[in-house]
């Protein structure tokens, strides 16, 4: 069985580096331009991330692909946060904290996507791919809260079963942690 692919993958996406550069239903500001549409690449990465977490390989179709891969990575650690968190408010200023922490982007020795994504081609470029992620992780953040704890104020039981999966055999923290 194939893995799932972006669904905005398209010729006519804005690039920094090799990323596309997608529209956000967000309210946090930063380069990517504002959306009205409930299927952006965040909904899409949350909705794809429990079967594409078991691929040890993918295949990049596209610009918007890039970007799924690093979402996927991104959960990936935001769940490893959210499991050592009594409570919802707590989670979400654990991944809050973690969004505007100190992080690679492509062409970072660091960077476990080297191999995926081109490094940014001057400083102003690299300001830009630094802003995007770090809006794109806000966001990540701000929904999988919502979706992981239910009314009872406990985390899912079915999103913490994923914390110790490693898509693509990658992870975003380095390795062993």
């Amino acid at each position: 069985m194939p893995a799932y692919h972006s669904q905005l993958n398209s010729d006519d996406n804005r690039l920094i580096g090799n990323l596309a550069l997608l529209p956000l239903r967000t309210q946090y500001k930063g380069p990517a331009p504002k959306s009205n549409d409930d299927n952006d690449i965040i909904e899409e990465s949350l909705y794809y991330f429990k079967a594409n977490v078991f691929f040890k390989n993918y295949e990049v179709k596209g610009a918007a692909d890039r970007v799924l891969i690093y979402l996927t990575l991104y959960i990936s650690e935001c769940l490893k946060k959210i499991q050592k968190c009594p409570n919802k408010n707590e989670a979400s200023k654990s991944l809050a904290t973690l969004a505007v922490s100190s992080f690679d982007i492509p062409g970072d020795s660091g960077f476990p996507l080297n191999a995926f994504m081109t490094k940014p081609s001057n400083r102003a470029e690299s300001d830009q791919m630094r802003q995007y992620f770090t809006q794109l992780r806000q966001e990540v953040g701000l929904r999988l809260v919502e979706k992981v704890y239910g009314a009872d104020d406990k985390p899912s039981k079915w999103w913490l079963c994923f914390t110790k999966k490693r898509f693509m055999d990658l992870s975003l923290s380095g390795p062993g942690k």
